[in-house]
């Protein structure tokens, strides 16, 4: 999320230089005004959901007995603090406001009055454990609504106008630019992009180039189909990633057939300057990877096959392209490249992208985990940096992206290693997450928007209450790794990875139209633990318990105990 604020590249001047950046961007919303009409023509015209169907917004007493209930005996702060998140989301679910154009009821990211795109991907990402009571996925819908006709998305759009940020609105009619530019420390500057073999694409865009990054919609909509198996909701957004997918592909593809990039929305980040002008970013290249996957996913589940066969071309020549011009073989890793086509110099978090997108081979996966591994470099004392820890302008206390932790990052991480079948590693990072955010939250009680990569503390800036994408750890990671749930509607599977000796488990479990129970008793020397399992729906349930593996059929509406 561009935050409209910076620090400095040391902890001395990070408050002062903050300040002054806060006072330019106050400025120029004094200036500018905070949102503008994008024009005359009608927006979200390829999404079907026109209009708001007004229903009552939840409320988090009401709706509490209705939640996943997690069951960890090994360490109760775990659950308060998760039950501490959900409070928190519910004061940021929205009804639309009566002008605003929206359609759906949705989370915000409790920042500012905007709602922001790729905040609201990740946020979806815990939601959909609370699905079909708050507003989730359905959050994208009122990007989607105001899709522009071309394909555009902005990725910040006021919450009450239902306009588009207007610094973000190419009201010049301009070739492609960055209005706030690259190097956010020394202030904002407009810059021109150059595209380099390749002929500047007409019309113009109606948005700049700081509005169009990270492409995460169709990620986020097949995370939340893996739990609710609602193929309507892939037929209803279908048209609108589509038509995103090849406005992007227009407008941010470069001639080295690489994607344009400006801060990426890590708007302080020392790799920034490298990009200027046309720079070719490896998260945006990596995230189209995604993208055209994903799209070639939803399409084969649609029965589009012709058109997932185009997606799976287009990702194989982009993975050529990344491979080929982005890795360095010397330093076993992916780069951001300069206009000119010289790799960038910095290691950031920006390189994980790559596993996600499976973009890596297996050998350069294998040296990507290598630097998770690292203590040099990205195994801090609290994991993910997003900024190598033995890179010029590391800030230990976090520095917003010089070095903070911050959830939707590591996800990323975590999600594009089990990828590659590196799953201790992913929950090893995991853990190490949602150990430390619950650690400050023992001595703050609260949650934060980043952490401190060298100690256990919030990270320098960070906003506090923040959920906000920070859910992502005390509800998803809690689930998926601390109790070990996994579940899977598409296969009608859940897998239960069992690590504690303590009573684990978890109530209100729903997946694919079935609310599931789940608790397994606590060990002792004298009996064999048991797991007891109640299910609205009969499921698959895999069980992995001290190396062993065992899979029952649970029945409807009947008590099963398993003795493991």
């Amino acid at each position: 999320m561009q935050r409209m604020r910076s620090l400095g590249h040391s902890q001395d001047n990070s408050r002062k230089h903050t300040t002054r950046i806060r006072i330019r961007w106050l400025a120029a919303l004094i200036l500018i005004g905070f949102a503008v009409n994008a024009g005359s023509a009608k927006q979200g015209v390829f999404f079907a959901r026109e209009v708001y169907m007004p229903k009552p917004l939840p409320v988090f007493a009401e709706t509490k007995d209705k939640l996943p209930s997690p069951i960890y005996d090994e360490d109760p702060d775990y659950v308060r603090c998760y039950w501490k998140s959900w409070e928190l989301a519910f004061r940021n679910f929205h009804e639309p406001a009566a002008e605003s154009g929206f359609v759906s009821q949705f989370i915000d990211a409790a920042f500012n009055q905007n709602i922001f795109l790729w905040d609201t991907c990740f946020m979806t990402m815990f939601c959909n454990y609370a699905h079909p009571y708050v507003p989730g996925i359905c959050s994208l819908d009122n990007f989607y609504a105001k899709q522009h006709e071309d394909g555009e998305i902005c990725r910040e759009i006021n919450r009450s106008t239902g306009k588009d940020f207007e610094p973000w609105v190419n009201k010049e009619n301009r070739p492609l630019f960055s209005r706030w530019g690259y190097a956010w420390d020394d202030g904002f500057k407009q810059v021109d992009v150059t595209y380099r073999a390749r002929a500047v694409p007409p019309p113009n865009p109606k948005l700049t180039l700081d509005s169009l990054n990270h492409p995460i919609f169709a990620w986020a909509e097949l995370e939340s189909y893996r739990l609710t198996q609602d193929r309507s909701r892939l037929e209803l957004v279908w048209e609108p990633l589509v038509r995103y997918y090849h406005a992007l592909k227009k407008y941010l593809r470069q001639g080295n057939g690489l994607y344009i990039t400006d801060s990426a929305s890590m708007d302080n980040a020392t790799r920034n300057v490298y990009l200027e002008s046309g720079g070719t970013g490896i998260d945006i290249s990596s995230e189209m990877v995604l993208f055209a996957r994903n799209l070639a996913e939803i399409g084969l589940i649609l029965g589009k096959q012709k058109q997932a066969a185009q997606y799976e071309q287009d990702t194989e020549e982009l993975v050529t392209l990344i491979n080929e011009l982005m890795w360095d073989d010397t330093r076993k890793f992916y780069f951001d490249l300069t206009l000119q086509g010289k790799k960038a110099p910095v290691k950031s978090i920006a390189a994980f992208w790559t596993l996600l997108a499976e973009v890596a081979s297996k050998s350069q996966a294998e040296a990507l985990a290598a630097e998770l591994n690292n203590p040099q470099t990205f195994k801090t004392v609290h994991r993910v940096p997003t900024l190598a820890a033995n890179e010029r302008g590391f800030n230990a206390q976090g520095g917003y992206w010089n070095g903070a932790v911050w959830a939707p990052t590591d996800m990323m991480v975590i999600r594009g290693l089990e990828n590659y079948g590196y799953t201790e590693l992913a929950r090893e990072i995991a853990l190490n997450h949602l150990h430390n955010v619950i650690e400050v939250f023992r001595t703050t009680g609260t949650v934060w928007e980043n952490y401190a990569p060298q100690s256990i503390a919030p990270g320098k800036p960070s906003k506090r209450d923040f959920v906000g994408w920070t859910g992502i750890g005390p509800i998803a990671l809690l689930l998926e790794y601390a109790i070990g749930v996994k579940a899977d509607a598409i296969a009608n599977t859940i897998t239960w990875d069992i690590r504690s000796s303590k009573r684990i488990g978890i109530d209100n479990f729903w997946f694919g139209g079935k609310t599931v129970s789940l608790v397994c008793g606590q060990g002792d020397s004298d009996s064999k633990r048991s797991v007891r399992v109640r299910s609205d729906g009969a499921f698959h349930l895999v069980i992995t318990f001290e190396d062993k593996t065992r899979t029952v059929e649970v029945p409807a509406k009947q008590l099963v105990e398993v003795r493991l």
